[in-house]
């Protein structure tokens, strides 16, 4: 049987489905897609790393660091809407550029004119948070290259762009400790600015894009109840990961006791983890179901993070972290394996409602972990209640599995 894909010039082509991943789409776009997602997720978490540091000069309450940090992911979370809307409606290259533009003048502007209070903290993660909504762009510029047997592997290898976290964890800690936490933000610019001339030269949009619809038809979707399970997973596995990756350095730092940057070399390892499987995740869920991957996904989750609301020790913290951002990480490839075989139509406004679910369950973690430390004392509650939600999304997958299976016909595996 023939599958209809576009090749590597644009051209309507025909090929068997088991045409080869690497020639079944377009590379550079696949690669701008990786380099465009990776270093805006690294500033998206940049105020994470630099937290313990921006904490102390400015005298931040717990709470208030945890809003600090969140702020970028809930404001991500709601512009991955306006980014699939304009996905849809210009095309994907085009959205990245004004993008990326918006996220580098902001942050040389921070840098220019200083973040001196709490409120300035807040304002520079609204910005942060175009950064954020870059999820909504990457990966149908990624995705639309590519037919059904692939979707999980290209969405996978887009999504990976998420270990920008990694690199934001590893350096801005001791960059800021060299020149100042400030001094970081007008740095970032510098990276950003050489992805974005490279994008510009690799991207290409596909040519199998959808029409233009009227405004009120982009959220035909939320009238079915499989976008909000498929937002509803997506708020837990990558919820979860997210908002740990902002959250950790101030959890190690508190918990702990451990330098900026000793904390940034723990959280770059539990975040490197949950990156690295992304694809994997993406692939597993080609192989054995999307269905099949996130209940496993679930199980593992729920069982770390309750772990670590009991750890005692940062050697059984560090593990249990890193077998949680393992789970989420494969859990985020799962579920947007997935989502194309639901919603190919409508895969740039759905990957922004996904996304955008995925945002709100960050910010609700980290915001909740900062609640729970300054009204209890402990982050164990945070931890606690995010273990239950792991729980609840096992259940819901285990409710529509075999709906899904009898009635979704893109003849990938569910």
């Amino acid at each position: 049987m023939a599958t209809a894909y576009w090749d590597r010039e644009g051209e309507a082509a025909s090929a068997p489905a088991t045409t080869s991943f690497w020639k079944a789409g377009h590379a550079p776009t696949l690669i701008a897609a990786f380099l465009y997602f990776d270093l805006a997720f690294m500033v998206w978490v940049l105020l994470g790393p630099l937290a313990p540091m921006i904490a102390k000069t400015l005298a931040l309450t717990p709470a208030e660091k945890g809003l600090m940090v969140a702020t970028p992911t809930l404001a991500g979370a709601l512009l991955r809407v306006v980014n699939g809307l304009l996905v849809d409606r210009i095309g994907p290259k085009r959205s990245g550029a004004i993008s990326q533009i918006i996220v580098i003048a902001g942050l040389f502007l921070a840098w220019l004119m200083g973040v001196n209070s709490f409120g300035g903290t807040l304002v520079l993660g609204v910005i942060l948070g175009f950064a954020g909504a870059s999820f909504a762009i990457a990966l149908p510029l990624a995705s639309r290259w590519y037919p059904p047997e692939h979707q999980g592997k290209a969405m996978g290898l887009a999504g990976m762009g998420n270990s920008g976290t990694v690199l934001a964890s590893l350096f801005a800690p001791m960059l800021a400790k060299a020149f100042g936490w400030n001094a970081v933000l007008g740095l970032a610019c510098i990276p950003l600015s050489i992805v974005f001339v490279a994008y510009m030269i690799m991207a290409k949009d596909a040519p199998n894009a959808p029409p233009a619809k009227r405004l009120v038809d982009y959220f035909e979707p939320l009238k079915t109840a499989d976008a909000w399970w498929l937002m509803a997973f997506y708020a837990v596995t990558f919820g979860g990961f997210v908002g740990l990756a902002a959250s950790l350095p101030i959890y190690f730092t508190d918990q702990f006791g451990l330098t900026p940057i000793i904390a940034g070399y723990c959280t770059a390892a539990c975040v490197f983890a949950g990156s690295l499987v992304r694809p994997m995740g993406g692939a597993l869920a080609d192989r054995i179901g999307g269905v099949k991957a996130l209940m496993i996904v679930y199980v593992v989750a729920a069982l770390a993070l309750a772990g670590v609301s009991q750890a005692t020790t940062l050697a059984s913290a560090l593990a249990l972290f890193v077998l949680a951002m393992l789970a989420l990480g494969t859990g985020n490839g799962s579920v947007f394996q997935l989502v194309p075989q639901r919603f190919q139509a409508e895969i740039g406004v759905m990957t922004g409602l996904v996304g955008m679910a995925g945002g709100i369950g960050g910010f609700y973690l980290a915001s909740s972990l900062g609640l729970a430390k300054q009204l209890t004392g402990s982050f164990a509650p945070g931890f606690l209640i995010f273990a239950g939600l792991a729980v609840m999304a096992l259940l819901g997958v285990a409710l529509v599995k075999a709906k899904w299976r009898a009635n979704w016909t893109s003849g990938a595996r569910i």
